[in-house]
């Protein structure tokens, strides 16, 4: 597996995208604990009060950022998987995936620097380029075996 020179570039580029899921994760709770808006009665009770126990507009941002990134990068995950048993050429590979990483980048930091449209959907319609091209690719090669 580790011979694998695609599957080495997608699991640095997954590996980079999973470290900024992961930094969103913290910016949101950086943004709740600054804003004082906790989504449980308990950490509102451990912060000041009940009355902490509600919704931000900028925390709600945060999450949106997360739960985008959740149901983009997650089926990226699969599909650069399975694209790599493919034998794909390494370089054509490796575009596919800075593609996505990048995209991804940028979306984030269009939602949450709120930049001006069309930033964000551009980012977003970008990055999912390869993804159709790997998905396509998938079921070339697998549709002979169905």
């Amino acid at each position: 597996m580790m011979e694998n020179k695609v599957f080495l570039s997608f699991t640095f580029y997954s590996t980079i995208l999973i470290l900024k899921m992961y930094v969103v994760a913290i910016i949101t709770g950086q943004v709740r604990l600054r804003k004082k808006a906790f989504a449980n009665p308990e950490d509102a009770l451990r912060n000041g009060g009940l009355q902490f126990y509600r919704q931000d507009p900028d925390v709600e941002r945060c999450r949106r950022a997360h739960r985008n990134d959740m149901e983009n990068i997650f089926p990226f995950l699969f599909l650069g998987a399975v694209y790599s048993l493919l034998d794909p050429s390494p370089t054509v590979a490796r575009i596919h995936f800075i593609i996505f990483c990048v995209g991804r980048i940028v979306h984030t930091i269009a939602y949450l620097l709120q930049l001006r449209a069309p930033t964000r959907s551009v980012a977003y319609g970008v990055a999912q380029l390869p993804c159709f091209s790997m998905a396509l690719q998938i079921l070339l090669a697998t549709t002979p075996h169905w």
